[in-house]
């Protein structure tokens, strides 16, 4: 027995001199002399940058040395939780842009749940369950517990694609985080009515939920602009996440050291793979994800609220933390601090329920029609398509060849959506189901395959430019006979911060659209009417806002 115990430390001393680096462009650990190796296998202290383990016990056991500082939280942590107690928003521009994100939300929330895939996943998770004094979700009968409230508002909001967007090295969208917010401010606020303590006891107004959403887009958004999370193969809705919980844990009443501790859970906290999105098993889950992340926010913060505490350096920690498990190694970089820049400047998706980085390309084809249609041509006639567009929608989108397998692979593939467009001259939602018109056509497929994407490199750099942020699509369609159409080039879509005045009334005529299918014309035109007046929606307790939503059972 002793011989067999000499023999496994032996032989994971020989290990750990001749292992690789785990990851590229990270330092190895040293080479230990093997002839004076204690049994005890005693390392020298390790750091972030040499976090190449063994997964054998006995070195295990070995942990990095801590420094006494170590009870000091991240900077990351700490700057966040500050932000979120002490900031205050004081943006005109920001509060208005929050309300039409708060009215478009809602709007796609309700044109979610027309889709019966997205219907059956709500609810509470009993059946006939309804919680005295819970969250309501908008367009339905429901009245559940915050969590499950939050996974339900934001799964229905996530599901089309249809909702704001924010892209830079990240992508997401921000406004996800209303899931969560909604569901606790209006919980919150019954909860307090009926006599109760929650955050203190406030009843929030929606001017309290459009402060917590900007916070959130914040986040989320400063966050995205230098950090990478889909490079390391991580979803983005780990920032919806964290946000969510750093707004819902002020809302809630938590002091700024909790707000901390809350963070750190949200850090740790397993986080969702982007393989979801990607070929070969694009599915559903992408539609439910962020529904996913505003639960699990909320969990995290009810669980603060009782006590559970928090993990300092979750982040920075060598071997174990966040950034050497998840992130290569590398810490998170900051272009700007938190204000309320990317509420400021978030775009909207208007047009058409599609996956951002496409929607210029869309909005090209959509332009062509008119030319074809001038010269007596349509779809039929089209060879060829050339996209000249940008490095992230090649990364996401370009699935040329690919077969599409279900809606979420279609909204997913440019070629998809620009093929639609030249066929039927619109995009919609109901273009995406396996049985759809577009989905079966023939047309559709042959098209989708002769289109070809090709990056241009300043289209890429206008992405990443702060005062830019452009999404560019360029086509150039060539005819069977021949023939080359001039490029139509699209950098800004309808929505963007630089043609916002353009957009907004699209914006209202689609939550009005997406109103009517819920509601009898008196309601909606009550709803359209208070969302244009926004001293008197800002001033409105949430709850009695949300009760014009609720539906008979």
């Amino acid at each position: 027995m002793m011989q067999s115990t000499r023999s496994l430390c032996s032989a994971a001393s020989r290990s750990l001199r001749t292992q690789a680096p785990l990851r590229a462009g990270r330092r190895a650990v040293r080479p230990i002399a093997s002839s004076k190796v204690p049994q005890t296998h005693s390392l020298q202290p390790r750091t972030a940058a040499s976090a190449a383990f063994s997964t054998m016990s006995p070195l295990q056991s070995g942990a990095p040395a801590v420094a006494a500082s170590a009870n000091e939280y991240d900077k990351e942590t700490k700057d966040m939780a500050d932000y979120i107690h002490n900031y205050k928003v004081d943006s005109d521009l920001a509060f208005d842009t929050a309300r039409w994100v708060f009215l478009d939300t809602l709007g796609c929330g309700l044109r979610g749940l027309e889709f019966p895939q997205c219907a059956n996943l709500l609810g509470p998770v009993v059946p006939g369950t309804v919680v005295p004094n819970g969250t309501k979700v908008p367009g339905t009968s429901y009245q559940l517990d915050p969590v499950n409230g939050a996974f339900n508002i934001g799964a229905m909001i996530r599901w089309l694609d249809f909702n704001d967007c924010w892209l830079a090295a990240e992508w997401g969208h921000p406004s996800d985080n209303l899931g969560a917010i909604l569901a606790v401010a209006d919980w919150a606020s019954r909860t307090n009515r009926a006599g109760g303590k929650v955050g203190n006891g406030k009843v929030f107004s929606v001017k309290d939920v459009l402060e917590g959403m900007i916070k959130a887009h914040e986040i989320q958004g400063v966050l995205a602009l230098e950090n990478s999370f889909n490079k390391v193969g991580l979803d983005h809705v780990v920032l919806v996440k964290v946000a969510s919980t750093a707004v819902v844990s002020k809302m809630l009443g938590l002091s700024e050291a909790q707000t901390r501790d809350a963070i750190t859970q949200a850090w740790a906290d397993g986080q969702s793979l982007r393989t979801y999105r990607h070929t070969p098993n694009t599915m559903s889950r992408k539609s439910w994800a962020a529904g996913d992340a505003c639960q699990k926010a909320v969990n995290l913060c009810l669980k603060v609220l009782k006590g559970e505490g928090g993990m300092p350096t979750v982040l920075s920690t060598p071997v174990w933390g966040f950034y050497d498990v998840l992130f290569k190694g590398n810490p998170f970089k900051f272009q700007r601090p938190y204000g309320s820049y990317v509420m400021e400047n978030v775009l909207f998706k208007v047009s058409y329920p599609a996956e951002f980085h496409s929607q210029t390309a869309v909005e090209a084809a959509e332009r062509l029609n008119v030319i074809l249609k001038k010269m007596g041509k349509t779809a039929e006639d089209i060879d060829h398509v050339t996209n000249r567009t940008h490095e992230a929608c090649i990364r996401i989108i370009d699935k040329q060849f690919k077969p599409m397998d279900n809606f979420a692979d279609r909204d997913h593939c440019v070629q998809y959506m620009v093929a639609t467009m030249f066929a039927f001259n619109r995009l919609t939602a109901g273009d995406y189901p396996d049985d759809s018109e577009a989905a079966t056509s023939q047309l559709v497929e042959s098209l989708r395959q002769k289109i070809k994407c090709v990056e241009d490199p300043q289209f890429t750099a206008d992405y990443h430019d702060p005062a830019k942020r452009t999404i560019s699509n360029a086509l150039t369609v060539t005819l069977k006979d021949g023939t080359v159409l001039d490029e139509m080039v699209v950098e800004a879509p309808l929505g963007h911060r630089l043609r916002r005045d353009e957009a907004k009334p699209e914006i209202l005529k689609k939550y009005e659209n997406h109103l009517k299918p819920h509601f009898p014309a008196s309601r909606v035109k009550e709803l359209v009417e208070l969302g244009q007046d926004s001293q008197k929606l800002y001033n409105m307790d949430v709850d009695k806002y949300v009760d014009l939503y609720v539906k008979d059972a």
